[in-house]
């Protein structure tokens, strides 16, 4: 990632609403080639340096399960798209076992589309997670910051941050965003 504002107040997503449900959308520079952030989004056993383990099918058509490990959460989903290496479409839904061990909201069918741009040396990953509830939305996308700046960190060779505190960080101003959307 890139950009001069501190990471404490640097908010690199956008809040809306589509049909009554939430859309995060996240973009972010990344300094990497396509090549490279590509695999780092589609490789199981790269996705898993930060952000889950994912098993199964990962061809377009083919299913596949995920463990997000800061949520504790477990997901079923499917390749809906993938155009390599530019662009990635996948629906994804939390197990009811899952949900029933956790305390977020009800499953839900989420789509989410990774669009990946090559500029020189760098590319630019844009994110789109739609199908959320507007309630929760803040949330949601305080979490995909996070999902975002954990890859950064990764592809830097760096640690990732303190999940909880960066949470707390970024919750308040995307409530800010949130506000506007109807949710409660």
């Amino acid at each position: 990632m890139t950009g001069n504002a501190s990471p404490a107040t640097r908010i690199v997503g956008s809040l809306r609403s589509a049909e009554g449900r939430g859309v995060v959308r996240i973009e972010d520079r990344y300094d990497t080639e396509i090549d490279d952030l590509w695999s780092a989004i589609t490789d199981p056993d790269r996705i898993a340096r930060w952000y889950g383990q994912v098993e199964g099918d990962l061809r377009p058509g083919g299913e596949f399960r995920l463990h997000v490990g800061d949520a504790e959460s477990d997901h079923v989903g499917r390749v809906e798209e993938c155009e390599p290496p530019r662009r990635l479409r996948v629906k994804t839904r939390e197990t009811d076992e899952s949900y029933e061990r956790g305390q977020g909201v009800p499953p839900f069918d989420e789509i989410l589309e990774a669009r990946l741009t090559a500029e020189g040396d760098q590319t630019v990953l844009v994110i789109e997670v739609r199908g959320i509830p507007l309630d929760p939305i803040a949330y949601y996308g305080a979490g995909w910051q996070i999902h975002a700046e954990n890859l950064a960190a990764y592809l830097a060779g760096r640690e990732r941050g303190d999940t909880e505190a960066r949470w707390a960080e970024l919750v308040p101003p995307y409530q800010e965003l949130a506000a506007g959307l109807g949710s409660s």
